[in-house]
């Protein structure tokens, strides 16, 4: 079993960092394609190859984080970094489906995509190190606070884009 789980754990690691960097470039992409008020087909083509890399990111913390929390509940050694992954993961995957249904508004959904990631990345690369030493309570406080403050420089640099296109109307 545990040779499953080393090659589990870093392939995990490969997708958290896969879908932080892509999530990142995702973002940053929007940022550069909405700038000038229009995204043209060149944008729309590079934004599409990187969600489908945050896709393949997806499937692969999908299949990784189970595979880690099946283990974890058969061993009956499920800690709070299991439970924060599940939590955080459900979250990834409940948003995406939102944002492709067209039910969760844009101002929302990048940026708890993208928070969730950094989320996932942090929790992960702490408890690497044995640094998770704090309460399920903390990590929800921090883990919202976190989501308002992506939320809020997300939907900023949106408005700063915005007051930039109009002034240069002007």
């Amino acid at each position: 079993m545990e040779p499953l789980l080393l090659v589990t754990a870093v392939i995990q690691s490969f997708a958290i960092s896969l879908g932080v960097g892509s999530s990142t470039l995702a973002i940053v992409n929007f940022f550069v394609a909405i700038a000038d008020g229009k995204i043209d087909d060149t944008e729309r083509r590079m934004m599409g190859v990187v969600y489908i890399v945050l896709r393949i990111a997806m499937v692969m913390i999908l299949v990784t984080t189970s595979i880690v929390a099946a283990v974890a509940f058969a061993t009956d050694t499920v800690g709070l970094t299991t439970w924060i992954q599940l939590l955080v993961v459900g979250v990834l995957f409940l948003n995406a489906i939102l944002m492709t249904l067209h039910i969760m508004p844009s101002t929302f959904g990048p940026s708890i995509q993208a928070g969730s990631w950094y989320t996932l990345g942090t929790v992960t690369a702490l408890a690497s190190v044995g640094a998770v030493q704090f309460s399920f309570v903390t990590f929800l406080m921090a883990y919202v606070t976190w989501l308002v403050l992506a939320t809020g420089i997300v939907n900023g640099v949106m408005a700063w884009l915005r007051a930039q296109r109009h002034n240069a109307l002007k």
